[in-house]
């Protein structure tokens, strides 16, 4: 439920836009409001299971989810549509890593490894099962499904969980950072505004500096705020070792560009070609697929050639891909302007994910492994934020031509270039930070590890 959610939307969007009348930049936070609220509480939530109890969270936080779904389906504009989003976030923020924790604490010894095998497993496919599920439900019953689906789900999931679970032990209350959570939160929730409302009024306009700026101080006093609390939030010596800032760095970069990939290329289906939900939702299948194929290539060769070499090797191909992209053209088959660069650029992206919680879990202590996961996670979620902000306001002036079929092709272009000159950069990055060595293999794209 939680890593389709991520995607489910994309193939949406378009119906969205026109039932509820929402443009360019509303649109754009129906998808980051999500990835931002459940990145930015991700570590909370799992301080929140260790204060209170996995099981007791999990439960929480998937009743939030539960009727979080349910009000964005029946949403009637953008602002409650929004707000059932960020409800979903909150939701998921809880329930993601106690689902995670309840696996490592109950499984043991191979029954543990077969457990995170499937929690992998389903992390890899999850983007396929989203995009594929977004073109049949907008398709068939209406774009509100892609959100109500979740509701027998969860009140299914809600009657299960406690026979099939252990009730939690009481133990000792901790403190919990809030604060900080809600400064990084905050932070977050401020650049990507500012991204977002430079595509409507530039990037000099006084809306997006005082917005870049208040990001700025934000994180500033969240250091600060990090180096005086008790129990910190995040610490700040986890956030300085190189495993972890090439691993968040992997992570933020990676999934920016799957979720950039993804946002724009549904619309230029959808908005500029005029395709049905079903049609993008089944041109989108091969590609998830092929990030979950590159996935679990990178988990049997990476402990064979190392993290540096896949990293490197898989950011080309992302470039590769995304400049093929800058050559799409209206009058051309999807079948040879758009299909091959995007799946070259998507069995890039998968073996990305793989090194990301790979490299870092093999190069940290043992009792810093858990904080550091949690770390490079929280990056995949604010990383598939700020990747669609960013492209949204690189394209937005194709994105918000009123008639889709007199809107221009260059917004998506440039977009698809700067896709490629980051996953260009990335892979230069990733040959000077990213550790040597060659660390133990981990089957699936990661997401969760």
């Amino acid at each position: 439920m939680l890593i389709v959610d991520i995607t489910v939307v994309q193939v949406a969007l378009p119906s969205i836009g026109d039932d509820l009348g929402l443009g360019r930049e509303s649109l754009t936070w129906v998808v980051t409001t999500y990835t931002l609220v459940f990145g930015g509480l991700m570590i909370l939530g799992g301080r929140l299971a260790d204060v209170f109890g996995a099981r007791r969270m999990l439960l929480t936080g998937l009743g939030v989810f539960t009727l979080a779904s349910l009000a964005a389906g029946l949403a009637t504009n953008a602002g409650l549509l929004i707000a059932g989003r960020a409800a979903q976030g909150i939701g998921a923020a809880l329930m993601s890593p106690a689902a995670l924790s309840i696996l490592t604490t109950r499984f043991h010894g191979k029954d543990r490894t077969r457990a995170l095998g499937v929690w992998a497993a389903i992390g890899g496919t999850g983007a396929a099962i989203g995009v594929l599920l977004g073109g049949l439900l907008t398709a068939g019953p209406g774009w509100q499904w892609v959100f109500i689906i979740n509701v027998p789900i969860g009140v299914l999931v809600l009657a299960l969980i406690p026979r099939l679970v252990a009730a939690d032990v009481d133990r000792e209350r901790q403190s919990i950072d809030v604060p900080g959570a809600m400064l990084v939160t905050g932070a977050t929730a401020l650049l990507i505004y500012g991204l977002v409302h430079a595509g409507e009024a530039g990037w000099t306009s006084a809306g997006t500096l005082a917005a870049l700026a208040g990001a700025a101080i934000g994180y500033g006093m969240f250091v600060l705020v990090e180096t005086r609390v008790a129990v910190p939030l995040m610490r700040i010596q986890t956030l300085t070792r190189r495993p972890v800032v090439s691993g968040t760095f992997l992570m933020l970069v990676a999934t920016g560009l799957l979720l950039g990939l993804f946002f724009l290329t549904s619309l230029y289906f959808q908005h500029l070609l005029r395709f049905s939900p079903l049609k993008t939702g089944l041109l989108f299948l091969p590609v998830a697929l092929a990030i979950t194929v590159g996935a679990q290539a990178a988990a049997h060769l990476i402990s064979r050639v190392g993290g540096r070499v896949i990293a490197v090797a898989s950011f080309s191909l992302v470039a590769a891909g995304a400049a093929l992209l800058t050559q799409v053209s209206p009058g051309d088959s999807v079948a040879t302007s758009v299909l091959p660069g995007f799946l070259l650029a998507a069995i890039g992206i998968g073996p990305v994910f793989v090194t990301a919680t790979t490299t870092t879990l093999a190069n940290v202590p043992t009792p810093e492994a858990g904080v550091a996961s949690g770390v490079v996670n929280t990056f995949h979620e604010l990383g598939g934020s700020i990747g669609v902000a960013v492209v949204s306001t690189i394209a937005a002036a194709s994105l918000s031509t009123p008639d889709g079929a007199a809107a221009s092709v260059d917004g998506f272009t440039d977009a698809y270039l700067a896709c490629a000159v980051a996953a260009g950069a990335a892979a230069l990055v990733a040959l000077v930070l990213v550790p040597g060595g060659k660390p133990a293999a981990v089957v699936g794209h990661g997401h969760g590890h």
